[in-house]
């Protein structure tokens, strides 16, 4: 139980330094002399182009994986 609560701590943690990586979190900050606060943004905008971008970069892979495949079961088919 404790390896699954490290692995899901992990796994938040790296989620949210590639977001501040990609620019999809920001925070700014504003005090006074008695008072601070932050403010956390998230940019969904920017989260949603990034998820297209991956989907079709998988989608390449995906068929010229497919392609390479095809070529070797070919090639073993023939005599």
């Amino acid at each position: 139980m404790k390896a699954l609560f490290v692995v899901v701590v992990l796994l938040l943690v790296g989620i949210i330094g590639v977001g501040f990586y990609q620019g999809w979190f920001h925070i700014t900050t504003h005090g006074t002399n008695q008072q601070s606060s932050a403010t956390i943004t998230v940019d969904k905008d920017k989260i949603r182009a990034d998820e297209g971008k991956a989907k079709e970069g998988m989608q390449a892979l995906g068929k010229k994986v497919t392609g390479k495949i095809s070529v070797v079961t070919e090639g073993e088919r023939q005599p």
